[in-house]
């Protein structure tokens, strides 16, 4: 099986989604189960809604897989929420949200960008628009001839 190999410009990207998805997964367990010693959430909760998640995409992630990098993106957003909200709501926070915030945007920009430029090196990227209309649009004019 030959693979295509990657650019420095896109490893970057990588090491960066792959630093920053470690370090948040850290960050939310750190935060949660042990900084904040007065939550009114129960371990379970915790788990399931700072920890988990994060778990899903995370094999895919080490492996530098660009499919895994791309929805991996949804899944961050909620990071950046939750530490937006956290800023705004509870101020007493707003270190823990920022780092938070700090940890979850390089996540968001380095799979993003990741996905993006490995889907060109290994030629899997989705096509522009435009090029994909004026497919159609020539396939069903020559369809009625």
């Amino acid at each position: 099986m030959t693979t295509t190999p990657m650019s420095a410009k896109v490893k970057r990207y990588r090491y960066l989604a792959l630093i920053s998805h470690v370090g948040l997964l850290a960050w939310m367990s750190i935060w949660y189960l042990a900084l904040d010693t007065k939550s009114d959430y129960s371990i379970i909760f915790i788990v399931l809604f700072y920890v988990l998640p994060l778990l899903f995409p995370l094999k895919g992630v080490i492996q530098g897989k660009p499919y895994t990098h791309a929805w991996a993106c949804f899944i961050v957003l909620l990071y950046f929420l939750h530490a937006i909200t956290v800023m705004y709501a509870e101020p007493t926070y707003i270190w823990h949200a920022s780092f938070e915030l700090l940890l979850a945007s390089g996540m968001f920009i380095g799979c993003s960008a990741f996905a993006r430029l490995r889907g060109q090196e290994l030629g899997t990227s989705l096509p522009k628009l435009s090029k994909v209309m004026e497919e159609e649009k020539a396939r069903f004019e020559n369809r009625g001839n």
